[in-house]
């Protein structure tokens, strides 16, 4: 197993909770302080569970690999991936490898995304020949209720099927 800065020893000892608001401060890796409980119950640390964690002090990223959950409550933000990577320095985070995001109800799926912190913005891409799929939920008194059981709804295709020509094959005899 990867150590960096004893990060993932850190994170096994302390349930794995990594308070990425110090690295903007160019600390590096913010280690439980007495006012860290009081920063986790007010919502402004990020909650970052891995099997391995590195940090570089020079740079202030931090990058996650492996089976990657992340929480910030500040934001009512849930999330998975393969890695994720925090770019204090610009302020942005980027997940990659399967990327599920679910931000009070809504949810992104995408095989990258980047959240922009300060814009409170995501931009996903998705995996060579997919798409990203994003489920919003709005605001329609209008709306019927489903049913508890609803079949899930089938994907919307707006290209027609492949059709067969509608002309027999010329064999010339020449």
């Amino acid at each position: 197993m990867v150590q960096q800065f004893g990060l993932a020893d850190f994170s096994r000892r302390w349930g794995v909770l990594l308070l990425l608001s110090g690295l903007a401060t160019g600390l590096g890796v913010t280690v439980p302080a007495p006012n860290a409980r009081a920063q986790v119950e007010d919502g402004r640390a990020i909650t970052v569970l891995s099997d391995i964690q590195e940090a570089n002090q020079v740079t202030g990223v931090v990058t996650a690999r492996g089976n990657v959950q992340i929480f910030y409550p500040a934001r009512d933000i849930k999330a998975t991936s393969a890695q994720a990577q925090y770019f204090s320095q610009e302020g942005r985070i980027v997940l990659t490898g399967n990327v599920f995001v679910v931000q009070e109800g809504n949810t992104v799926r995408g095989e990258t995304i980047t959240y922009l912190i300060e814009e409170g913005r995501f931009i996903a891409t998705p995996q060579a020949n997919r798409q990203v799929e994003s489920v919003y939920i709005i605001s329609d008194p209008e709306a019927p209720r489903p049913t508890a059981n609803a079949a899930p709804p089938t994907p919307f295709n707006p290209k027609p099927a492949f059709k067969e020509a509608y002309s027999e094959p010329v064999i010339s005899n020449q």
